[in-house]
């Protein structure tokens, strides 16, 4: 029995930790916060210590990549960072690009798609734009926010078609509501945040803004099937303040590693319509770089750089 109650003592300790704690860029219960709480769950237990989730929405993102840059670099406070970190920065809304932190790994990918309700006249993403071109400016479309990547991708398609719309930015809870509500005729967004009321036919999703179609949406046609060259697949990850010792990287990314090939991650994405996509430090800190590069370019030649 001595021997029950040392172990015991000894996990007590470790949970009693200082716990790590991921910033999530979006309110509770948006899809962002979801997966990064399926994410903290499976970390918790690789790492035997609690993994907080805690909520700084605002600014395209910017709040919570500001907390996170200011914190000590000693691994436990961290970002569920994603393309925004471009996307922000490029647009005005912070004064630090991702050079500010230290990539930790790359958790899953998401396709941007646009969406209308499910009673709408259009059915393919085209009778949408012909619609937009007809009436310049009428349309209204809405997005996640200035500088998310749904505002990005958004601009980015209608820019390549050629049309005029009325681009509506809502806080991220608001995006799905205003569609479902009347309130725009259209938006762009993640599918995550879309899964329920696909599932309940409020939502009807006419095309995928990546390159190929994505099997968790085999029914949804790409943008560039229908004529429209947009491809701007989404990413989340983790992320620490520059200078987090590269040994405390390594414990987060095995973490992790373990974490997004575990049945319950898997699962979990599955049913939110996410691909589990785990790449390690290195090769995610070298996606983010030249995915900066890029977006930069795209967002000066669409008006959107500041």
């Amino acid at each position: 029995m001595r021997w029950l109650a040392m172990l015991a003592l000894v996990a007590s300790s470790a949970w009693a930790q200082t716990p790590y704690e991921i910033t999530v860029l979006f309110p509770a219960g948006t899809s962002a916060d979801v997966t990064a709480r399926m994410l903290a769950d499976g970390m918790s237990k690789h790492l035997n210590q609690r993994v907080l989730v805690v909520n700084r929405p605002g600014a395209g993102g910017a709040i919570g990549y500001k907390h996170v840059a200011s914190q000590k670099p000693d691994g436990n406070s961290l970002v569920w960072n994603s393309n925004s970190i471009s996307t922000t920065y490029h647009s005005g809304q912070l004064a630090f690009d991702y050079q500010a932190f230290d990539p930790v790994a790359r958790v899953l990918v998401e396709s941007p798609v646009v969406a209308v309700r499910a009673d709408a006249k259009w059915k393919t993403l085209n009778e949408l734009m012909a619609d937009a071109k007809a009436r310049p400016k009428e349309m209204s479309v809405g997005h996640s926010g200035i500088g998310s990547h749904t505002h990005l991708c958004l601009t980015a398609l209608f820019h390549t078609a050629g049309v005029e719309v009325n681009e509506v930015p809502f806080a991220a809870a608001q995006v799905v509501p205003s569609l479902i509500g009347g309130h725009v005729d259209a938006l762009v967004q993640l599918p995550a945040a879309l899964s329920g009321p696909v599932k309940q036919g409020q939502v009807r999703l006419l095309a995928a803004m990546i390159p190929q179609r994505d099997p968790a949406l085999a029914d949804v046609p790409t943008a560039v099937e229908q004529g429209v060259d947009v491809s701007l697949e989404a990413w989340r990850g983790i992320a620490a303040p520059r200078g987090t010792p590269k040994a405390v990287i390594a414990q987060l990314e095995d973490a992790i590693r373990q974490t997004v090939a575990s049945p319950e991650f898997v699962k979990g994405a599955e049913h939110l319509g996410v691909r589990p996509a785990f790449m390690p430090a290195a090769q995610f800190g070298e996606l983010i770089a030249k995915e900066d590069v890029a977006i930069a370019r795209l967002m000066q030649v669409i008006g959107l750089k500041k």
